[in-house]
């Protein structure tokens, strides 16, 4: 049987780690596929720039709409990135009847719909594992693995960057630009980190899993995106004399009739699986009904490690080739007739708990004011923090600021968006009170 020839678009650092984990596992891969795969064509930026992988016998241009036409490319790997570029060659190769593998998180969570809908009516696979979670495989595992569940909730560390600048800051004590150059220097945060930090990144990806894990559109739309800019080292201290760690997290749940997506900075209990996961790796946790919870682990990112992703997709196409297009496994796990446009709840109506940090003067009575102005809103307190901080005159009961938390039952985030403006309103408070989620992940 004569070889699947690909073509890969960019060979930058998961471009060249795809070729070179294609040409060292080559007769491995073909074992498992049925096939030898052959990368014929590549996209490239410049043509005389050396690579990261042997290039010998591909043929290297830099117009992505020829690979798209070349008749003699059987399935497109997409792994340049950006949107616009991108949406015309799949696009356009979906149009030849060329399959498609991605890697590209924004362009399925933003574009997935028509992009699906293309491709059901070409009859050929759009595959995209690497677009979340780099090597960890997550959207086969609820896609396939837990079809037999009703899944319930999705949530964990989908951002590498966060995570590495959460952990050091945590651990070793550093402050958050501190942590951000450190990323940087290391090749984990891009030179405009801007994607990651404030959870644009973790928000396309969430996205994405939410679609498959309840059977929804992709609702790129109606996600609550907050990100971890300019994190306080003080948050994560008292944070820590509480008994918890922040984590950024994209989480996906059922909600009464309708779902929430969110991706944001929150506290996990330290003692849970997920608040000890350190540095750039990824964990997601999933609940089914029939499964209870599952926790996936593994490197998000990186060049090989999404390449395993990229080259499972292949391998998926490949076996797949000559299957009857209404018998492959859907795009978005459910039957395209299937899928269910619950409702998304909006930001306001979602319940969680809450930690709210005020710089208050130290003096009685301001406490009986916030908690009262709680009370009134239906919010429910669980505990109380005052830290003074010695040397600077707080804490002495003299009128200095000091910092005090509150960690609230569950509530809705409207009452919490009113009782932090009337808050910020007491002169005996600043007007810049620090809010996070609480994720008990239970």
């Amino acid at each position: 049987m004569k070889p699947v020839n690909i073509a890969i678009a960019g060979l930058g650092t998961v471009g060249a780690g795809t070729a070179r984990v294609l040409a060292r596992n080559r007769g491995e891969i073909a074992r498992r596929a049925g096939r030898e795969i052959a990368v014929t064509r590549a996209l490239v930026r410049d043509l005389g720039r050396a690579r990261d992988c042997d290039t010998k016998g591909v043929t290297l241009g830099d117009d992505p709409l020829a690979l798209a036409d070349d008749p003699r490319v059987d399935i497109i790997v997409e792994l340049m990135g950006g949107e616009s570029v991108a949406r015309d060659l799949i696009m356009r190769a979906i149009a030849n009847g060329k399959h498609v593998v991605t890697a590209n998180k924004a362009l399925i969570a933003r574009h997935g719909n028509e992009i699906f809908a293309a491709a059901r009516a070409a009859g050929v696979m759009v595959a995209f594992e690497a677009a979340v979670a780099g090597g960890i495989s997550i959207i086969k595992t609820i896609r396939e693995g837990l079809a037999g569940n009703r899944v319930l909730r999705v949530a964990g560390i989908i951002n590498g960057t966060c995570n590495f600048i959460l952990s050091g800051m945590a651990e070793r004590n550093c402050s958050f630009d501190e942590m951000l150059a450190e990323a940087g220097q290391r090749g984990y945060a891009e030179a405009d980190p801007s994607l990651d930090i404030d959870g644009v990144d973790a928000a396309h990806k969430i996205v994405i899993l939410a679609a498959i894990a309840f059977g929804i559109p992709l609702r790129h739309d109606a996600v609550n995106c907050e990100g971890i800019r300019g994190m306080s080292a003080l948050d994560m201290e008292l944070a820590a004399d509480l008994g918890f760690t922040i984590k950024h997290l994209g989480i996906a749940a059922r909600s009464g009739d309708g779902i929430t997506i969110r991706a944001h900075p929150a506290l996990v209990p330290r003692r849970h699986l997920i608040a000890n996961v350190a540095g750039v790796m990824n964990a997601i946790l999933v609940n089914g009904d029939a499964v209870g919870d599952t926790v996936h682990y593994g490197a998000g990112a990186g060049a090989e490690p999404t390449a395993s992703s990229v080259v499972a997709d292949i391998v998926d196409v490949v076996r797949a080739l000559t299957t009857d297009p209404d018998n492959r496994v859907p795009h978005l796990a459910f039957q395209p007739g299937a899928l269910a446009d619950l409702p998304v709840v909006a930001r306001e109506e979602v319940e969680t708990c809450y930690y709210l940090r005020l710089s208050a003067m130290d003096k009685p009575g301001v406490l009986a004011d916030v908690t009262r102005i709680l009370a009134e809103r239906a919010i429910s307190i669980e505990a109380v923090l005052q830290k003074g901080r010695a040397g600077d005159g707080e804490g002495d009961g003299g009128g200095g600021r000091v910092p005090v938390v509150l960690l609230t039952h569950r509530t809705r985030e409207k009452n919490v968006d009113d009782a932090l403006r009337s808050i910020a309103a007491l002169d005996s408070v600043d007007d810049s009170p620090v809010r996070m989620r609480v994720e008990y992940l239970e």
